[in-house]
């Protein structure tokens, strides 16, 4: 029975991600993903969803279908007045959330950034949204009839929203090639210093350095030994001597 004072028992409980504990670190490079694409234009032109939704078509309210048409009526025109709505292309089914700048009474008739717009035709109300699809700033552009709860509506490609985000990509590129560049280069030098050559001169002048300071205190005793026994020999003799002297 394995304890957790095991090894045994606590490898088996490590993730697997720790098999390669001791290898040497990747590097880790936290890249956002880019919000738009680098030619957007070119692949609003290009891209076929993008062409179809490009021609006004009929489009139509997708909330709260379960409900009853008085009730969606109402929910449409409060979400409109609220800033957000479903719409769908009815001809290729795709589903777009309009997010945009809710209704104001504070709003002049000609204003002409007004995104919800009950004024400008009876039985209707018209809406702008603006958003990124698909890596493309557009503009979502059309109106809906308020009874119906259908309309006419298309896509756009957002040029001033487009020249924003192009800037901001070519930042977040331009920050990344400089982590980049600067790991790369640490590396070098790091590679350069493991492969350095030794200096053999060097490793001559230091081994005999060494030798000389561990050798010269070892012979100077071994010297100085004979020189002390020879001193007290003699000065035992002389010792002797007198004594003798001393008995006579």
């Amino acid at each position: 029975m394995h304890t957790m004072n095991d090894p045994a028992a606590l490898a088996g409980m490590l993730p697997f991600e720790s098999i390669g504990l001791y290898e040497q670190p990747k590097p880790r490079f936290i890249f956002k993903m880019p919000r738009v694409v680098p030619d957007q234009k070119s692949k609003f032109e290009s891209d076929e969803l993008f062409r179809r939704l490009s021609r006004e078509s009929e489009v139509r309210y997708t909330g709260y279908r379960d409900r009853p048409q008085e009730e969606r009526q109402v929910r449409f025109q409060n979400g409109c007045r609220e800033g957000h709505t479903e719409i769908a292309f009815v001809a290729t089914g795709t589903n777009m959330q309009l997010v945009f700048n809710p209704s104001s009474n504070g709003y002049s008739m000609t204003d002409p950034s007004r995104e919800c717009d009950f004024d400008k035709e009876h039985g209707k109300v018209h809406l702008r949204s603006h958003f990124i699809m698909n890596g493309v700033c557009v503009r979502w552009r059309g109106w809906v009839d308020l009874e119906r709860l259908d309309g006419v509506g298309c896509l756009e490609f957002d040029e001033d929203k487009a020249q924003i985000e192009d800037s901001i990509l070519r930042d977040q590129i331009e920050r990344y090639n400089q982590r980049l560049r600067d790991f790369e280069e640490k590396q070098r030098a790091y590679r350069q210093h493991q492969e350095r050559p030794a200096d053999p001169d060097l490793e001559l002048r230091m081994g005999s350095g060494l030798q000389h300071h561990v050798s010269s205190p070892v012979s100077a005793r071994c010297n100085a030994g004979p020189q002390r026994i020879n001193l007290s020999l003699q000065a035992r003799k002389k010792s002797d001597i007198n004594h003798g002297h001393h008995q006579h």
